[in-house]
């Protein structure tokens, strides 16, 4: 039963409950106009309602009865000095009270993390560590191999409006865009559907009056106390200068390949010319790039080359590599 057929039901139901409600007073087609009309604007604030997360809504209870209880005092110690305007200062100071606590604990909800209990409750509930995953990270796809072996023990998290902006990204006129967005809702699905194995919770909340989806997320994870899995390299220095821990999977992929000394023999196969002279580049299998120095005239063949240096950059590793002295003699005969 999906929440559209739920709707149409309420509405429904609504309309024939009115109708029976008027016949009695003999405007039956009354009532159930006026039904139609209660039940179709009941709809809509629950459908405007979806926007709304659990907490912000704690904020603005919270501010509602602080503003309720602020009321009180104000309203009390008026009532002394002017008793005659009692009733009509009640009334006022209720409604300005009431709507200056909803909106500064709406506007600084985050300040109240503290006391709002569904904040505190549900980070104290958790199991394990909170983990946000950003657009780069659902379009790689690694996390999901990652999460698959264990090593991870996190609840991930995708914001609502991290989906969003991959949907955009998937409705791109950009065919390289519209391929890597829908990679990346592909892998979501994945994801879902792994659910036994992978911990995933769609995060509702949002920050309107901030359109930038990276300041959002660093928001969500100071105010969730969560970590940030990215491969976006702006995304990683921006969260770490505000204290935010990031995970970026490319530096857990270098920090898992293999380690090599200067003086070690590898064969790599060498497919293009380098930058320099008579220099031919080659891949390793984990996608590390191997610079020989004169094996230009070796490209398309493996050769068994002497590392002479590793450069780690960020990027990723680069090894610095000549031609090993049998190999190269043997060529010459």
């Amino acid at each position: 039963m999906t929440i559209s057929f739920i709707r149409i039901f309420f509405i429904i139901g609504s309309v024939i409950v009115g109708f029976q409600l008027g016949s009695i007073t003999g405007s039956g087609f009354i009532g159930a106009g006026v039904a139609l009309v209660i039940s179709g604007f009941i709809v809509s604030l629950e459908r405007g309602m979806r926007r709304i997360s659990v907490r912000g809504l704690s904020s603005a209870v919270f501010g509602l009865l602080l503003g309720l209880i602020i009321a009180k005092l104000v309203s009390d110690a008026l009532e002394i000095l002017e008793p005659s305007m009692a009733f009509f200062t009640r009334i006022i100071s209720t409604l300005v009270f009431s709507y200056m606590g909803m909106s500064f604990a709406l506007r600084g909800r985050e300040d109240f993390s503290l006391i709002i209990p569904y904040v505190r409750l549900r980070r104290y509930e958790q199991e394990s560590d909170l983990v946000i995953l950003d657009t780069s990270a659902l379009i790689d796809g690694r996390v999901v191999d990652i999460c698959k072996t264990k090593f991870v023990a996190a609840r991930l998290v995708i914001p609502r409006f991290v989906l969003k902006e991959l949907q955009q990204v998937a409705d791109s006129s950009d065919y390289i865009k519209r391929q890597r967005g829908r990679r990346g809702l592909d892998i979501l699905h994945s994801m879902q559907k792994n659910s036994p194995t992978i911990n995933l919770t769609i995060h509702e909340d949002d920050f309107p009056e901030t359109q930038d989806v990276d300041a959002k997320i660093v928001r969500l994870a100071k105010l969730l106390d969560a970590k940030v899995v990215t491969l976006d390299f702006n995304l990683n220095r921006v969260a770490e200068i505000q204290g935010v821990t990031v995970l970026n999977i490319n530096d857990l992929a270098n920090a898992l390949k293999p380690v090599v000394y200067p003086g070690e023999i590898m064969e790599v196969k060498l497919i293009k010319e380098g930058k320099e002279h008579n220099q031919a580049v080659g891949y390793l299998d984990d996608g590390t790039m191997i610079v020989v120095e004169d094996g230009r005239r070796f490209i398309t063949q493996s050769v068994r080359a002497e590392v002479t240096s590793v450069l780690q950059t960020q990027a990723g590793r680069m090894i610095f590599a000549k031609l090993e002295q049998v190999n190269s003699s043997a060529k010459k005969h």
